[in-house]
C-alpha cells in the first residue's frame, strides 16, 4: 500500500470511529436533506448573517490599529487642519486608520455600512415575520431571539459609533449620559458608575471598546447559533400554494440547491457592502473634528436605526414633575426611556397577545397573507408609520432651514403628524385589507375572481380560491360562480 492510500485508510477510519460515538452521518444527512422554501423574502435573515460576518472580519481589521484611549496628546500626522491641536488617542488614531493605513478608509467605511445593513435586514425580516404570523406557536422563543437580536445590534451600532471620540459622537455620549441622568432615583448613580465620574470621564472609551469588540458580538453570535437551531428543530414555515401543507415543507434541499443560491447570495452582500464603502462616504470624522462640549454639528444626524430615538426627543415638550422629593425630566425620560422600553415590551408580547386575544392555541407552519389578517396588518403598519414619523423628525433644524421657516412650526408640525399620520395610515390599511378579503354579502374575496374566455368568445367567472368545504392541504378545482357567463 503506498503512503497516500495508508493516509486515506487512517482519515476514513478516524471518521469512522467519529461517527460510531456521535452519529455524525445520521446528523449530517438530516441536515442535507432539510427543504428551505423558495420565496425571496427568507432571504432577509441570510443578508443579516452575511452583514454580520463582514462585520466580523472588517472589525478584525480595525482593532489592529484603533487605540481605545481618551488620553489627550497633540497630534502630529499627515491631516494638516488638525496638526498640533489637542486630542484624544482615540480620535488620532481613528484619523490615522482612515488616511495612513493603506485598505484602512474601505474597511472602516465597509464596517459602518455593514452595520446600517445587519440592523436594517433585521427590521425588515422581523417586519416579514410579523405581518406573515410567522411568529406563531411554536416560534415564539424565536421571535424573543429575533427582538433581543435587534437590541443588541443597535446597541452594538451606538458603540461602535461612539468610539471615535469626535464631535459627532461625543454629543451622541453627551446625551447618552443625560438619558441615563433623567432616570429617577438610580440615574445619577448609574451614570456615573457607566462613565467612571462626570461626563465625559475617562473610562468610558475603554469600557465601550469592550463591550463593542468582546461582549456583544459574543452574545450575538450566540443568538445566531441559537436562531439557526430552532430553526432547524421546528423547520421552515412556507406560504400556502400548491402541495403545501402544515405537515411539510416546499423547496429546495440544503445541497446541493440552497448552498449554491446562498453561497452567491453571500457574495452579492459582501460586494454590495464593499462597493458601499469603496464610493459612498460615511462618517468623516477628520471633517468634524475631535470632541469638544461647547460645539456642534450643523445637519449631521445619527445612524438612521438612532434617528427615531433623536425625533422623539426633538417633538417632545419641555415638560418637568416634581414628586416624592426628586425631580422627573419627562422631556427625555418619557421619549428615551419610556418610549424604547415600551415598544419591546410590546415586540416581545405580541405573540401571546395575539393568541390570547385570538383565542389561538394552535400550531402554524403556514404563513398569512397580510391581507387576510387586517388588524394586525392595521396595526403593524400604522406602528411603522408612527416610527418612520419620528424619524423625519431627527431633521427639524434642516427642514426649517430648507424652507426658511421657524424651527418651532416645524416641531408643532412633527407633534400632530406623529398622532395623526399613525391612525390615518391604519385606519386605511384595515379598510383596504377587508375590501380585498371579503364582500359584504358572501365573504368571498374580491381578487378570488378570476375571468376566463372561452374559445366560442363567452366569459365565465370563476373563484380561484379554494371552497370552503375543502380540506386542509387539499387544492380545489376552480368553481363557476353565477352568473356563468356573459356573452362578449
Amino acid at each position: 500500500m503506498n503512503s497516500t492510500g495508508y493516509t486515506n485508510g487512517k482519515l476514513a477510519g478516524s471518521v469512522d470511529w467519529m461517527d460510531q460515538r456521535l452519529g455524525l452521518a445520521r446528523i449530517g444527512r438530516k441536515i442535507m436533506d432539510k427543504i428551505f422554501p423558495d420565496h425571496w423574502s427568507f432571504m432577509l435573515g441570510e443578508i443579516a448573517l452575511y452583514s454580520f460576518i463582514v462585520l466580523v472580519i472588517t472589525g478584525v481589521f480595525l482593532t489592529l490599529y484603533y487605540v481605545p484611549s481618551s488620553q489627550q496628546i497633540i497630534y502630529h500626522g499627515s491631516y494638516l487642519p488638525l496638526r498640533g491641536r489637542r486630542v484624544s488617542e482615540a480620535y488620532a488614531s481613528t484619523v490615522n486608520l482612515s488616511l495612513n493605513v493603506r485598505g484602512g478608509l474601505l474597511m472602516r467605511q465597509m464596517h459602518h455600512w455593514a452595520a446600517d445593513v445587519f440592523t436594517a435586514a433585521i427590521v425588515i425580516h422581523l417586519c416579514r415575520i410579523f405581518f406573515t404570523g410567522a411568529f406563531r406557536r411554536p416560534r415564539e422563543l424565536n421571535w424573543i431571539v429575533g427582538i433581543i437580536l435587534l437590541i443588541l445590534a443597535i446597541s452594538n451600532g451606538f458603540t461602535g459609533y461612539s468610539l471615535p471620540d469626535d464631535l459627532i459622537s461625543g454629543t451622541g455620549l453627551r446625551i447618552m449620559f443625560s438619558i441615563i441622568l433623567s432616570i429617577p432615583v438610580i440615574g445619577t448613580y448609574l451614570g456615573f458608575f457607566i462613565f467612571g465620574g462626570n461626563f465625559p470621564g475617562k473610562l468610558i472609551i475603554p469600557r465601550l471598546y469592550i463591550i463593542h469588540v468582546f461582549i456583544i458580538p459574543i452574545i450575538i453570535a450566540g443568538l445566531l447559533g441559537m436562531h439557526l437551531g430552532l430553526l432547524i428543530y421546528h423547520k421552515h414555515t412556507q406560504f400556502s400554494g400548491k402541495g403545501r401543507r402544515e405537515q411539510n415543507v416546499v423547496g429546495s434541499p440544503l445541497w446541493p440547491t440552497f448552498v449554491a443560491k446562498t453561497t452567491g447570495l453571500f457574495l452579492m452582500t459582501f460586494a454590495f457592502i464593499a462597493a458601499l464603502g469603496a464610493f459612498i462616504q460615511i462618517n468623516p470624522i477628520w471633517q468634524f473634528g475631535p470632541y469638544q462640549p461647547y460645539k456642534i454639528s450643523y445637519a449631521v444626524q445619527p445612524d438612521w436605526y438612532m434617528g427615531w430615538l433623536d425625533g422623539a426627543m426633538r417633538i417632545m415638550p419641555s415638560w418637568e414633575w416634581t414628586g416624592f422629593g426628586h425631580t422627573w425630566p419627562l422631556e427625555v425620560f418619557i421619549p428615551a426611556v419610556a418610549l424604547p422600553g415600551l415598544t419591546f415590551t410590546l415586540l416581545f408580547a405580541w405573540p401571546f397577545l395575539e393568541a390570547h386575544f385570538g383565542k389561538d392555541k394552535a400550531e402554524h407552519h403556514l404563513l398569512d397573507r397580510p391581507r387576510d389578517k387586517p388588524l394586525r396588518t392595521a396595526i403593524g403598519a400604522g406602528a411603522l408609520s408612527f416610527y418612520v414619523v419620528l424619524f423625519g423628525a431627527s431633521a427639524t433644524d434642516v427642514l426649517a432651514n430648507f424652507f426658511q421657516t421657524s424651527l418651532n412650526l416645524v416641531l408643532w408640525s412633527f407633534r400632530i403628524t406623529v398622532v395623526i399620520v399613525p391612525i390615518a395610515i391604519a385606519f386605511l390599511t384595515y379598510k383596504i385589507c377587508k375590501e380585498l378579503t371579503e364582500t359584504p354579502y358572501s365573504g368571498q374575496r374580491k381578487r378570488a375572481v378570476v375571468m376566463v374566455r372561452s374559445p366560442q368568445g363567452g366569459y365565465n367567472a370563476y373563484r380561484a380560491d379554494p371552497h370552503p368545504d375543502t380540506k386542509a392541504g387539499q387544492v380545489a378545482e376552480p368553481v363557476p360562480i353565477e352568473p356563468e357567463s356573459t356573452q362578449a
